[in-house]
């Protein structure tokens, strides 16, 4: 498979996944009228079942990453080059911020914003480490027997830790930063992005260690 193959997956991957998270949480909050609760199923149960959709549209093309720490661990299990991982994170943040203005036109909404939620305390930035590490688990492991099996196992993931995670699990620092030009539900201020990404790297090494040392 080329190279500008598989970053055209990843690009169309991660706007797509953008859009499905962006998009289901102004959808979610807005018919939710002030439940956080019901806003916050809809966000997880359209980010699942977007996430699964394209796993399997893009998986052929680029292993449908959608996400920098994701590139990075398939760089260091040598899987990628070091030209390869700089060329997938690049066109996953792009693709990021493609998205968040794509959701903004057709909600109808200003097209670049800056995000007012607070989300930089400690326990949060905790909590996308674990998230984090959680994610890569699943994604080198789970199809070790069956390898069709990791894209429902992502995706219910993904899902689940929507709800069992303090910050919802972002877990991604191409979403991450597309999410502070976002003011909407699923939206982070600018001055946590950081320290969540800062985070999601450490969690994913932590996953590789484990994966390496221990899960062999």
């Amino acid at each position: 498979m080329t190279l500008s193959r598989a970053l055209t997956a990843e690009f169309l991957g991660t706007r797509g996944l953008t859009v499905v998270v962006v998009g289901s949480g102004i959808m979610g909050e807005s018919l939710a009228q002030g439940n956080v609760a019901i806003a916050l199923l809809a966000n997880s149960l359209a980010t699942g079942a977007g996430l699964y959709a394209l796993i399997h549209t893009f998986g052929g093309f680029s292993g449908a990453h959608f996400n920098p720490v994701v590139s990075w661990i398939d760089f260091l299990r040598k899987r990628l080059t070091l030209r390869e991982f700089i060329s997938h994170s690049s066109v996953q943040m792009i693709g990021g911020l493609c998205g968040v203005l794509v959701t903004h036109a057709m909600f109808g909404l200003r097209l670049i914003q800056r995000s007012g939620h607070d989300r930089s305390d400690l326990r949060l930035v905790l909590s996308e480490l674990l998230a984090t590490t959680g994610l890569v688990l699943v994604i080198v492991h789970s199809g070790r027997k069956d390898a069709k099996a990791t894209p429902t196992a992502v995706a219910l993931y993904i899902t689940a830790a929507y709800w069992c995670t303090s910050s919802t699990s972002f877990a991604n620092p191409a979403l991450t930063l597309a999410r502070s030009l976002t003011d909407t539900f699923s939206g982070i201020a600018a001055h946590g992005v950081p320290a969540f990404i800062l985070a999601q790297f450490a969690g994913a090494g932590l996953a590789f260690v484990l994966s390496r040392l221990i899960l062999k």
